[in-house]
């Protein structure tokens, strides 16, 4: 079961006490899944459909205890290569349900479609919250913490994608933005935490833990990956600066002798050839008295203009 399906069945079994936080719930349901049938002599049915039991099931109770009403519930079977079932939750033509679709903010006192959210459905804080958990159950998706962090919502039309977004904004650490793919308007979250945000808003409590958990151990290897590489880069750093000072030593000792260098430099550059994996710092702790790594920096540069000069010559 992948982790967005995992967020969704929480949720699915999350209900409030306050009808006006059902209704909300219920009205971000019905724009995401929700389509409205008009057949002969002005009937008017209104169809939610979903590829979630839990979340169908959800739906129906929300009808019946909002509006004391039972819809129907069809199963459609997938064929073989599309196993998930559809589950359609029918609210069949009753004098309720012309009303209903206008208080679900689908329609308005004239008949026509509202393109945005009806701001009566969000008024107090917790019918915002209800209202953005019916929208990532109808049509929302989270990926797995464990690869790249993304939430979204699809909305089939602009407007309704940028009230949504703001309606998401309206609670802290959320900035959500909206795009464009295949004719379809996505509201996104990227930010891990703002991710994190949005499930407290939600009420997806176990999955935000869940969540965090996998985000803490990626950090920390993401956090001994970068300690390792950069304790590697320094080891081969060091490394190829010691064989430089090894093929600087030799050179001098094979041209002039190292009995030509003066006493500090020739302390050294023996200590080198003796040591040749050993750091700058321990090098400086072998010196009597006790040399500083800038020190011994400072001789090896010595050593180096001497060879390089030799080499010069030599080329001459």
């Amino acid at each position: 079961m992948s982790f967005s399906t995992k967020t969704k069945d929480e949720l699915a079994h999350l209900f409030t006490e306050k009808n006006c936080c059902e209704v909300a719930e219920l009205a971000a349901l019905i724009r995401m899944n929700g389509t409205i049938t008009i057949g002969s002599q002005q009937h008017v049915s209104l169809i939610a459909t979903t590829g979630s039991s839990p979340v169908a099931r959800k739906i129906f109770r929300l009808f019946k205890k909002t509006y004391n009403l039972e819809p129907e519930i069809r199963i459609q079977r997938r064929n073989r290569f599309k196993k998930s079932n559809c589950y359609s939750v029918y609210l069949n033509d009753t004098i309720e349900v012309r009303s209903i679709i206008k208080e679900l903010g689908v329609l308005n006192e004239d008949g026509n479609l509202v393109q945005g959210i009806s701001q009566k459905l969000i008024k107090s804080k917790c019918c915002r919250r209800s209202y953005l958990r019916g929208a990532f159950l109808g049509a929302g998706s989270v990926s797995d913490p464990g690869g790249n962090y993304h939430l979204e919502l699809v909305a089939n039309n602009e407007i309704y994608a940028y009230d949504l977004a703001a309606l998401m904004n309206t609670f802290l650490e959320i900035q959500a933005k909206v795009g464009i793919r295949k004719n379809l308007y996505i509201v996104y979250l990227k930010e891990s935490e703002q991710i994190v945000s949005f499930l407290s808003v939600v009420g997806a409590h176990t999955a935000l833990l869940d969540f965090e958990n996998v985000r803490i151990v990626k950090g920390m290897r993401n956090k001994v990956n970068r300690l390792v590489n950069c304790d590697t880069a320094n080891l081969k750093k060091s490394v190829d600066a010691s064989l430089k000072q090894i093929e600087h030593i030799k050179l001098i000792d094979s041209v002039i002798g190292l009995d030509k260098l003066a006493l500090r430099l020739r302390e050294v550059a023996r200590l080198r050839l003796e040591n040749p994996d050993i750091s700058l710092k321990e090098l400086g702790e072998m010196m009597k008295p006790v040399v500083g790594k800038s020190g011994i920096n400072h001789r090896f540069r010595k050593i180096e203009l001497i060879a390089n000069d030799l080499r010069g010559k030599n080329f001459q």
